[in-house]
């Protein structure tokens, strides 16, 4: 058996990793790579093999850094069964519809405006290549065993971080191989705690928050006093948010808030049609979250919801004090870009950070200080005030995913550690190391094992 890994090792995007067992392939994640530049045109490089041999791909969950690249996969060939759950192929579809219009606009922005470096910018897909996707996916359900093959079988639990997300037991050559997905966190909002898995004999482990705890600090305070400052200020807060589970997160605390009387009665907006859809799924999707029905409700009146492009041209010139949920989360693309455009030069301005922010990413040059950012191919310099609010992070930190190893009945033959930066997951190793006893490892991009 082969293990190769193809993307998602050393960073946190473009998760694949490729099994080969007695003829069969089968691609864990398929997923578009995000951030610095190097990594972005990684989307545009060739598989190491040819899509058109691989016979399934496993989704763990519907993030377009674990699901952005099947278009292209399936355009180059790309003809099995595509297995998830099913809010996972419904958060797929939406986000792969929205990536590939995102991608449509902006190159067509950067043709007009002149300020592609190719003489013709071209989308990475278009919406005609993510529909052809939508065919081939096959919904599973949690905690069944699904024949992929004669010897070969796969079970799905929860994983926590967003709605649909599971892990994967894979079953193969008389082993059990595990792989995580992204871990959500024990005490999340929305979210039910993860399944922990019981038997492993190769055990492949994210890393995103491997040297980070995160703070036991009350997100809801936080929003709170952000919001209450800004407004006094007359200043517009914007919050850039991944459209899935962590908009919805956003949304249900600031309901909370409304409702104890704890933030002013000015205009809370979420434009991001993707999140907006995303709602949809949550109310036909009850046992995969916390979220009661009547406050799910509530807090769905209290927004104003946009997805006409021309409101969120009201919206940006509308200069009273506002709250704005938009996406992307990372400030990689996606409305966020226009509301910023207007906002980040004015002090009065308060940008919140909420998740993740890969290494090259405008919300990471945010967090790290930087005096102007640069949007559509001009720069804006940064006199909005930026905060993060750690607490609202959809990923297990380091205590969450020790704690994930726990109920283990064998110790892995190795623990293969994924989808994080290079110091992260080392440090998770020594971590792993430490409390178990595991051997572990942090597998380089493009390398290649024999189990």
């Amino acid at each position: 058996m082969k293990i190769k890994f193809i993307g998602g090792a050393g960073t946190v995007t473009g998760s694949k990793t490729l099994v080969e067992s007695n003829g069969i392939r089968i691609l864990i994640d398929c997923g578009q790579f995000q951030g610095i530049k190097t990594l972005r045109e990684l989307n545009w490089q060739p598989l190491p093999i040819l899509p058109s041999t691989i016979d399934f791909v496993l989704l763990t969950h519907g993030h377009l850094d674990h699901c952005g690249w099947l278009p292209i996969l399936v355009h180059q060939g790309f003809k099995g069964k595509i297995y998830c759950t099913s809010p996972t192929k419904e958060i797929t579809k939406l986000i792969l519809l929205d990536s590939a219009k995102i991608q449509e606009e902006e190159s067509n922005k950067a043709n007009e405006g002149h300020y592609s470096k190719h003489e013709i910018a071209q989308p990475l897909y278009d919406v005609k290549q993510a529909e052809a996707v939508f065919p081939l996916f096959r919904v599973i359900k949690t905690n069944e065993p699904i024949p992929l093959d004669a010897e070969i079988s796969a079970v799905y639990t929860n994983a926590g971080h967003i709605i649909g997300a599971c892990s994967i037991e894979l079953n193969l050559e008389n082993k059990t191989l595990v792989f995580s997905g992204d871990i959500g966190r024990d005490n999340d909002v929305l979210m039910y705690p993860p399944t922990k898995p019981k038997k492993a004999d190769y055990l492949f482990l994210e890393s995103t928050y491997g040297n980070r705890l995160h703070p036991e600090t009350d997100a809801k305070d936080e929003l709170e006093i952000y919001i209450n400052n800004t407004v006094q200020k007359g200043g517009t807060i914007i919050i850039p948010s991944f459209a899935v589970e962590r908009a919805q997160t956003i949304m249900y605390l600031l309901w909370q808030l409304k409702e104890e009387g704890k933030i002013p009665n000015i205009p809370y907006i979420i434009d991001t049609p993707m999140g907006i859809s995303a709602l949809e799924i949550f109310a036909n999707n009850q046992k995969w979250h916390k979220l009661p029905e009547q406050h799910y409700i509530g807090m769905c009146k209290m927004f104003s919801m946009i997805s006409d492009y021309q409101e969120t041209i009201d919206a940006i010139y509308n200069k009273s004090p506002k709250v704005v949920i938009a996406a992307s989360g990372m400030i990689t693309g996606g409305r966020v870009l226009s509301y910023l455009e207007r906002y980040i030069g004015l002090p009065e301005t308060t940008v919140i950070i909420i998740g993740y922010q890969a290494e090259g990413t405008r919300g990471r040059k945010l967090l790290e200080g930087e005096k102007e950012i640069k949007i559509r191919g001009k720069y804006y310099p940064v006199l909005a005030n930026i905060f993060e609010i750690q607490a609202l992070s959809a990923h297990g930190d380091q205590k969450d995913l020790l704690n994930w190893l726990s109920a283990l009945e064998n110790k892995p033959t190795k623990v293969f550690l994924v989808h994080g930066e290079n110091e992260p997951a080392d440090e998770l190793r020594l971590k792993i190391t430490e409390k178990y006893g595991f051997d572990c490892a942090v597998p380089l991009m493009g390398q290649e094992v024999e189990l």
